[in-house]
């Protein structure tokens, strides 16, 4: 937040862009009070470069001139900080800010409004830096102190106040953020206008911390509101727009607007890597962020590559250990589930579990993420129980953090659902299922993927438990819907086609799901390979149908590439081989072939009575 100028000072500034690109030709020509003039018009233009070479040059001839301690000095080593931050090259500018604030204190004392300022400089850097613990009372100290010097209503009280609630809500205190960001947006108002670039700041924040909460319907307006703002201040390229457009593109994936979110965010990534070339912190966000709904277009192949870019450069920036690096972990983590690797996917999520309860404690809503991503993984590699544990600690410290409403506790109850179903718990799988179903539709309506995600989890446990009727009319409705929202393509809508079939082949009608079990077959070669677990589960579905029809020819054919495949990716004692066995053998049965079907069995005992096997499951 800067308040000592108005949008129209702004404008101006960046009106002089070409005139200064003239001026600093000749850099030993010109005055320091000048390199800081035009750093600055610079930084309005959003041309960060130009800005760090001549912050650099001030500092330097401060130093020659008036020595380290002068406070001319201090200013130009807070501006090049302040220069490096925008970079994202936190570790350069945290010993400087540590400098600043260091000798300021020495001749001004405690209270001294420079002194509070590096004070805010070098808790946002440690924000930055996901030093949340240092960040915080830090920025205590500087709002206690604003408000004692100028009062409530002063500028510099209203950014501390505004850097504490970002504090907060990296430390997941997102109701204590609230009522601070709120304040801030109302004074700003008064204070500046409705369009001034404080009050767009302000107003950009509070619709984060209302995204947060899971309050998408309030944040979108205002988001709406930030951009159009931006883009009439400063045009569409300026790096304010960028971020906005990005905040505007995360609140639409919440809201399943996926097409809307990923034209946004190519644009941002596009645009960024223009301003700030490929490696700067704010390109991997984008790039991080268009991943992010490439996974829910499903279009993983995608992401992949984008995930393992981001991955890597968060590590040479920042190392293994900073929170960037381990959202980036887990995103990848993500992605390979997706995939189906979720060998690959288990250690990462491992690593991201304990580096972040290392980082903030095992109640930080970043570590109850990554313990949920984690069951996800144990669920996908069929180890239940662990699953299970995981899951039950994550919806019981969400609903203390979040209370029962928010999106998070939902989709944790969901996940726990799941795996009740997978230990045969259904009653208490239905139970949390319709709870969910409800809480999605009343909070974003019945057409809203994550509501029909719930529909399908709740169909799926009325087939466990024979409610056949109950699980059609929701399978049709999904089916209905997805294809309606994502198109017939999308893995989603293959996921719907697939669970109708299972509820007509548990109702007897054959004819009816063969067709769909081909379909979704077909398109999971297209979109996973051969190869993938998603595939192979549709072929096996297709071959139960086959075999219900007679068709046993076929269903053989079907049955024994499943169980060929599935020992080579998933290992012969893997539970899915289970099944494979059982419906091959079966076949084998009705095709008078009653050796073979003897030796599977023999394989079926011998896999269950593997030892791996029980801790598996």
């Amino acid at each position: 937040m800067s308040v000592k100028f108005t949008p129209g000072d702004l404008l101006f500034r960046t009106g002089l862009i070409a005139h200064v690109d003239s001026l600093v030709q000749d850099p030993a020509t010109v005055k320091p009070v000048f390199h800081t003039r035009y750093a600055r018009i610079y930084f309005d233009s959003g041309r960060y470069k130009e800005e760090k070479f001549l912050q650099v040059t001030v500092l330097e001839k401060q130093k020659q001139l008036f020595g380290a301690d002068h406070p001319y000095t201090l200013l130009a080593m807070a501006n090049l900080a302040s220069t490096y931050y925008r970079f994202g090259r936190y570790p350069e500018a945290e010993p400087l800010e540590v400098t600043v604030l260091e000798k300021r204190k020495q001749p001004l004392g405690a209270d001294h409004p420079d002194t509070l300022h590096a004070m805010a400089n070098l808790a946002a850097t440690y924000r930055e830096l996901g030093r949340y613990q240092e960040a915080e009372p830090l920025g205590v100290t500087v709002l206690g102190k604003w408000k004692q010097v100028f009062g409530a209503d002063h500028p510099d009280t209203l950014l501390a106040m505004a850097n504490l609630a970002a504090t907060y809500c990296e430390l997941g205190g997102y109701q204590e953020a609230e009522p601070l960001e709120f304040t801030v947006l109302e004074k700003c108002k008064q204070l500046f206008g409705a369009d001034h670039p404080d009050t767009l700041y302000a107003m950009a924040n509070l619709a984060s911390t209302y995204h947060e909460l899971g309050r998408y319907q309030e944040a979108e307006p205002l988001e709406v509101t930030v951009l159009e703002k931006w883009k009439q201040l400063f045009g569409a390229d300026h790096p304010d727009t960028l971020t906005a457009m990005a905040n505007m593109a995360v609140t639409y994936r919440e809201l399943g607007r996926y097409q809307e979110a990923e034209c946004l965010e190519a644009t941002v990534l596009k645009k960024r890597k223009q301003l700030f070339g490929a490696d700067h912190p704010n390109t991997l966000c984008a790039m991080g962020d268009l991943a992010a709904t490439y996974r829910k277009l499903g279009k993983y192949q995608e992401a992949e590559p984008l995930d393992v870019t981001v991955l890597e450069k968060w590590k040479q920036l920042f190392g293994a250990d900073h929170p960037n690096t381990l959202r980036a972990m887990g995103n990848l983590a993500a992605t390979y589930r997706k995939l189906g690797k979720y060998q690959e996917a288990e250690p990462l999520d491992v690593t991201v579990l304990e580096k972040r309860k290392q980082l903030f404690g095992a109640d930080h809503p970043d570590t109850l993420h990554a313990m949920g991503n984690l069951a996800a993984t144990c669920h996908k590699l069929r180890r239940y129980q662990e699953a299970k544990s995981l899951d039950v600690t994550v919806l019981e410290k969400r609903k203390q953090l979040f209370g029962t409403d928010h999106p998070d506790t939902l989709i944790a109850m969901a996940s726990l659902a799941v795996t009740y179903r997978e230990l045969g718990r259904y009653q208490e799988a239905e139970h949390l299922e319709v709870t969910v179903l409800e809480k999605w539709k009343q909070l974003f309506g019945a057409d809203h993927p994550e509501t029909l995600h719930a529909m399908g989890n709740l169909a799926a446990t009325y087939r466990k438990l024979g409610r056949y009727q109950e699980a059609e009319a929701l399978d049709v409705t999904v089916l209905e819907k997805q294809k309606w929202l994502f198109g017939a393509t999308h893995p989603d809508t293959f996921h719907a086609m697939a669970n109708l079939a299972a509820t007509f082949c548990n109702l007897g009608r054959y004819q009816e799901a063969e067709p769909l079990d081909v379909t979704v077959l077909d398109k999971q070669k297209q979109l996973f390979g051969a190869d993938h677990p998603n595939t192979l589960l549709a072929m096996g579905e297709l071959a139960v149908i086959y075999h219900k029809l007679g068709k046993y020819q076929e269903a053989q054919s079907l049955e024994v590439t499943v169980l060929e495949k599935q020992k080579q990716i998933l290992g012969a004692g893997h539970p899915d081989i289970l099944t494979a066995l059982e419906n091959l053998a079966a076949t084998y049965c009705k095709l008078g072939k009653y050796q073979e079907a003897k030796e599977l069995q023999a394989q079926h005992k011998q896999v269950v009575s593997n030892k791996n096997f029980m801790v598996m499951v």
